[in-house]
């Protein structure tokens, strides 16, 4: 008999239905799930109590500017490529508080936002939202100046990884380095088979979390059947990208046409900026009340695309989408390596699909370097 609790970096086979034993310790730890559901017709993140919320026998069809749902003739339960929501929803909000001052006669009092945060387990996380999130690790919580909001969330996450086994025709993960398995920054990894989980164990609390869960240790046999299907995604991709010749390609063309031809496609809506994980723009409001006794100071996303942006001394840097769709691309691929150390795209393809024109930052990356 296995002990009630595996150790670290072994891999263990559990059924499926044996997920809901995880869930339930999850949310008995104090725990809030946070996984894929199906919702306005597609699979988005949001709170989940038990395992027949989740997208169970449905995939995704996706391609640039095109997703919808598609039901499967079988009872996978993540068999679909990611969606419009990212988990930098969760860890880095849309909208946060950071502080208010309230006025009592002539003195003023400043209070920093100090809610209770939840402590999210993110369940379905793939290895290109890992990566993005370990990118916000090294901005948000591990640079000169830490968001102490980004790091009071991310420091309770439990991540519940699933290794991508059928991406999409916008994903190219695997030309980035970033999936489709699950390498970094993990608790629990699993990889689905037909009727079973092959699970690899990336922390003791991840460990801890399997209690009760009539697992075993998984053979030679299980094991390889998931490598394989792990390797069969990679080679499965939708797109590819060539990063060898980042920055350079970028900084060494920025007159290049091909920016003109981009522009005159690009809405500037900022869908890519906003579906993207790794994307941190934001903007501060202030808000006060009729009586002007108490302001709050809101932060809010923003983005490079909005023309207000880079407004700067009454003149705006980058006043045409030429320039705006150069900025983000250049930082994204280039400048966020000068910057971070790493590529600031993950290979998600989120941008591709969610582009009400398909734009694909794959194909402009090729027309620059003169492959198109």
């Amino acid at each position: 008999m296995p002990d009630p609790i595996p150790s670290v970096d072994e891999q263990i086979v559990i059924a499926k239905d044996a997920l809901q034993a995880v869930f339930h310790n999850l949310v008995s730890e104090g725990y809030t799930l946070v996984g894929p559901t199906i919702e306005s017709e597609a699979i988005v993140h949001a709170q989940v109590q038990t395992i027949d919320e989740l997208p169970i026998g449905w995939t995704t069809e996706v391609g640039p500017a095109e997703y919808r749902l598609k039901q499967r003739d079988d009872g996978q339960f993540f068999a679909y490529t990611t969606g419009p929501h990212s988990w930098k929803r969760f860890l880095y909000p849309p909208k946060v508080e950071l502080y208010s001052v309230s006025r009592n006669g002539k003195e003023l009092q400043t209070t920093p936002n100090q809610d209770p945060v939840s402590a999210y387990a993110f369940i379905g996380a793939r290895a290109c939202d890992i990566a993005a999130i370990k990118a916000h690790d090294r901005i948000l919580m591990h640079d000169l100046h830490p968001d102490p909001h980004y790091r009071h969330r991310r420091e309770k996450a439990f991540i519940l990884g699933v290794n991508c086994t059928e991406p999409g025709n916008t994903c190219f993960c695997a030309s980035m380095g970033t999936g489709p398995r699950c390498t970094i920054a993990f608790d629990l990894a699993l990889t689905e088979l037909e009727d079973h989980f092959v699970i690899e164990i990336g922390s003791p609390m991840g460990a801890k979390m399997l209690e009760d869960s009539h697992w075993e240790l998984a053979g030679e046999q299980e094991i390889s059947r998931a490598d394989d299907k792990i390797e069969a995604a990679k080679n499965q991709m939708g797109r590819t990208m060539d990063p060898s010749d980042m920055p350079d390609l970028l900084y060494e063309n920025l007159e290049h046409p091909r920016w003109d031809d981009v522009a005159e496609r690009c809405l500037s809506c900022t869908n890519c900026t906003q579906v993207c994980p790794t994307c941190f723009c934001t903007d501060v409001i202030d808000h006060s009340n009729l009586t002007g006794s108490k302001t709050k100071r809101i932060r809010v996303w923003d983005s490079c695309y909005n023309l207000d942006f880079s407004y700067v001394h009454g003149g705006q840097l980058r006043p045409t989408i030429r320039s705006r769709y150069r900025q983000w691309l250049t930082h994204k691929l280039a400048s966020w390596i000068d910057q971070f150390g790493s590529s600031g795209c993950v290979g998600c393809g989120r941008c591709i699909t969610w582009c009400p024109v398909g734009i694909d930052l794959t194909v402009e990356v090729a027309a620059i370097r003169g492959e198109v």
